[in-house]
């Protein structure tokens, strides 16, 4: 009993260490995308100077909304289901990003879609099935 509940403290580290990392990798695409220039971004991001202002500007919304579904529901313990289903809604804007890099002609970008895809995937896996937000301390 001892082992599992070392197993889930773990694992519900894990879970946590992965949140964090893909939540600050959302909210500097965020920042990216709303706060600077369309074409110092479009150096960085070809596509966001080839796309109408306002998609770019919608995704760092979206990029932003993520990142904050995938942390405050459960620092400020209030409807923390709702983790997991930020992180079904990244894997979903994940596959639609990759799906717009594959009709560009743009395969190769699509590696950090894929990765971010992956981990929001160990989010909602881990949140819904193996490790509740905050463990028990009562074993």
């Amino acid at each position: 009993m001892e082992n599992q509940r070392i197993s889930s403290n773990v694992v519900h580290i894990v879970l946590w260490v992965v949140q964090v990392i893909l939540a600050v990798s959302l909210i500097w695409a965020a920042w990216m995308k709303l706060v600077q220039p369309i074409e110092q971004l479009a150096t960085m991001w070809p596509w966001a100077g080839q796309v109408p202002v306002a998609l770019v500007k919608m995704t760092g919304i979206v990029d932003l909304l993520g990142a904050a579904g995938l942390i405050l529901p459960s620092v400020l313990r209030i409807q923390p289901k709702l983790t997991p289903m930020a992180a079904i809604s990244i894997i979903i804007l994940m596959v639609c990003a990759s799906v717009f890099h594959i009709m560009r002609g743009e395969v190769a970008l699509i590696g950090v879609n894929i990765v971010f895809a992956i981990l929001a995937a160990f989010v909602a896996w881990g949140r819904l099935t193996k490790a509740p937000i905050m463990p028990s301390r009562n074993g």
